[in-house]
């Protein structure tokens, strides 16, 4: 028998397979690791772990589950065999852990004959279709279990803010979490791993990083439309963190233990941030001429913080120069809060800023405070969405008794207006404010000369232009808790229904292209066809299985097409029919669908006719009896053919499944039936099928026909030459 120390563990499992046919497992195993060094104590035991202090000891203490982070002696009394193949919990932060059976490895799909032949689609598929093209570059699926137990998470980490702590934090993280939903902003931005996720229910994000790279995030979110928008937790590694300090997150990261940190963002409560839109124009009262020369645009045309002007931007563009030049010195939050000191210091004796209040026009929802801004000689003017503000000051106080002026929050859809002067900006560090002007929601800034500005700490020096500010929306934030309300997550958390009834609906293609945004329309235009009783875990691929059988235990014996199709009532998309992409049908659950009540597509389904439709009309071509044989199929048979020309002249040869359409025609035009040839006279309206299938504008069908054609005038000619 093998002993602790002899097993070769496997390598982390960070997804699943999507080839594998085998029955999707819905719990995660242990991932053991040897262990040189451990804390805490062993589950078996209950004893500590011996500590090597040796460098070079490479005797094993432990062996540890990387997932819930139990840990056993390097024994056979301790750590057992069977402990190998036992379900892992995922520990005390299940809950914001995205287990690898959610995360699916799928191949490209092969592209079968059919699926080059069945060019043909409406306008309201394209969308859907350009989806799943862009949707090709990407290896991998998320399939989530709803719960409403899981949190799971999504972390994006930045390197380089805040003295470079992101490279240890990013790897604790991949540590206590899966791997693929901790994503490194120095390889690649957040578009990608969010549109990934998208569908994850519950989602939560946590940006660790500073001010900008919370709005980064907040932008790809913008972008993306993501409905609902996830709430996003921020770990301060920056050097103002005034946004995380607002949501209680701290001024900085001081070693915090990463669980406790998961644990903060699991507890979280979502509040409202109010967004700001920035529109720049060039200032219509100055000529061209007279423009001078600076930035035509803002760094950002959205600030979740703050927009201002003056003396405070001044400072931060000599930091952000001074960082592009010499990125070397800027490696320590202490040192960078040195150089604005320093930076501060001398523009003070500079006076670079005395002079702003000569040189600017305000307009806030009607009032104009420019007067106001002269007399008092503001030499810097913050436009502030949140309280925090210059690494923690809080420049708005508390009105008070002044009740012109309600106390400052982030999600009441108001900017408070504050001008200083240089000896307020000095008072703020010791519980000073600036001189309140105005809570508005709107406000109108023209500006005279180039003037440093700064939005959300990204500075520039911006030539005379007029600026709007306006709320643009809201955002969900996680504001951190004062204590934890919950309980670790130490059971299985992916909570299911055991068995689900759902109600089984036939439908044609034509009647769910029309009608599939209206359930109640859809539910009216289609035939019932029974009830199935599955496991809430079951996929599309088991599901098939028993929708077939329903045509069994059916005492009305309705017949299902084999190719039918799942239809998707709540987004208006179809999955792919089991011909073209069977092997994609299992990757799917029937929960993705709906729980109660589900939609199968039949091609070969009659649509339901409207009113005044006349008899005869062309969905008798494909409509099929008890013996899958259509009414053209008894026609063409039995030699009527003025009813095969009647149904050819008035009915639609090009049925949603050209697929099918081949399979009748290879039937009808078999050179076996002497009737058949009959097909090639010209109609009562002097058109063959060929003819009628190019004016229908369906080349495939036309050469299809062609061929067809030209295959049995050989056999006659042969016929009429063979000796």
């Amino acid at each position: 028998m093998l002993s602790a120390c002899q097993i070769n563990f496997r390598c982390k499992p960070t997804f699943r397979e999507g080839s594998s046919r085998s029955p999707r497992e819905n719990f995660v195993r242990h991932h053991w690791v040897h262990r040189r060094r451990q804390e805490g104590k062993c589950k078996q035991c209950g004893k500590g772990f011996q500590q090597k202090f040796s460098f070079h000891s490479k005797e094993i203490v432990a062996i540890s589950c990387s997932w819930c982070k139990q840990a056993f002696h390097n024994k056979v009394t301790c750590f057992m065999l069977q402990h190998i193949e036992e379900p892992c919990s995922l520990g005390a932060h299940a809950a914001v852990i995205v287990p690898p059976t959610w995360i699916i490895k799928v191949k490209k799909p092969q592209v079968t004959a059919c699926q080059c032949l069945k060019k043909r689609t409406s306008f309201k598929r394209k969308a859907s279709k350009r989806g799943n093209e862009e949707n090709k570059g990407r290896p991998f699926v998320i399939k989530p279990i709803s719960s409403p137990l899981m949190k799971p998470l999504l972390v994006f980490v930045n390197p380089k803010s805040g003295g470079n702590q992101g490279t240890k934090v990013l790897q604790m993280f991949m540590w206590y979490l899966n791997p693929r939903q901790v994503f490194d902003l120095s390889q690649e931005g957040p578009k990608d791993a969010l549109e990934l996720y998208r569908k994850m229910p519950n989602l939560r994000i946590l940006a660790c990083g500073g001010d900008g790279t919370v709005g980064w995030i907040l932008s790809i979110l913008d972008e993306l439309q993501l409905n609902p928008q996830p709430p996003v937790a921020v770990l301060p590694l920056g050097t103002g963190n005034d946004l995380a300090r607002t949501l209680n997150w701290g001024g900085g990261y001081t070693d915090e233990p990463v669980a406790k940190i998961l644990c903060h963002v699991e507890d979280g409560t979502i509040v409202q941030l109010d967004r700001w839109n920035l529109h720049v124009e060039r200032n219509p009262d100055l000529p061209q001429d007279e423009l001078e020369d600076g930035a035509r645009k803002l760094p950002l045309s959205v600030f979740n913080n703050y927009f201002s002007l003056g003396f405070d931007a001044h400072v931060t563009l000599e930091f952000h120069e001074s960082r592009e030049a010499n990125p070397e010195k800027f490696n320590s939050r202490f040192r960078n809060k040195m150089f604005y000191a320093g930076a501060a210091f001398s523009d003070f004796l500079q006076r670079s800023s005395r002079d702003l209040s000569k040189h600017v026009k305000v307009v806030c929802d009607g009032t104009d405070l420019t007067s106001k801004i002269q007399e008092l000689k503001f030499q810097c003017i913050v436009f502030l969405n949140i309280p925090r503000y210059c690494a923690g000051t809080m420049p708005w106080g508390n009105p008070g008794d002044h009740r012109e002026f309600e106390p400052q929050r982030h999600d009441d859809g108001y900017i408070e207006v504050i001008g200083f002067t240089m000896a307020s900006l000095a008072a703020l560090q010791v519980g000073g404010h600036g001189e309140r002007l105005h809570q508005c929601r709107e406000v109108t800034l023209l500006t005279y000369k180039s003037i440093p500005m700064q939005v959300d700490g990204e500075p520039c020096r911006l030539a005379p232009s007029l600026i709007r500010i306006s709320l643009r929306n809201q955002a969900n934030m996680v504001q951190k808790s004062k204590r934890r309300t919950s309980m670790p997550l130490l059971n299985d958390p992916h909570a299911i229904p055991e068995r689900l009834r759902i109600r089984v609906n036939r439908i044609g293609l034509q009647d769910y292209e029309g009608l599939h945004y209206d359930k109640e329309k859809l539910r009216e235009a289609s035939i019932p066809l029974g009830i199935i009783v599955v496991r809430g875990d079951c996929d599309l691929e088991t599901c098939r299985i028993y929708v077939d059988r329903l045509e069994e235990v059916s005492s009305c014996k309705r017949y299902i097409s084999l190719g039918f199709i799942f239809g998707h009532i709540q987004f208006g998309c179809l999955f792919p029919p089991c011909d073209l992409c069977a092997n994609l049908e299992h990757l799917h659950f029937v929960t993705e669908i709906s729980q109660d009540e589900i939609f199968i597509l039949d091609p070969e389904l009659v649509a339901t006719q409207p009113a005044g439709t006349p008899p005869g009309m062309p969905d008798l071509v494909v409509e099929q009896g008890p013996d899958h044989c259509s009414l053209l199929h008894h026609a063409a048979k039995t030699g009527h053919g003025e009813i095969v020309k009647y149904i050819l002249d008035h009915g639609k040869l090009i049925s949603q499944n050209i697929c099918f359409v081949f399979k009748l025609l290879n039937v009808l035009l078999s050179p076996t039936d002497p009737f058949s040839l009959s097909f090639f006279v010209l109609s009562t309206k002097g058109k063959t099928p060929r003819d009628r299938a190019q004016q229908a504008g369906d080349p495939d069908l036309a050469s299809y026909l062609e061929s067809r054609q030209n295959y049995q005038v050989v056999p006659h000619e042969d016929l009429e030459t063979a000796v």
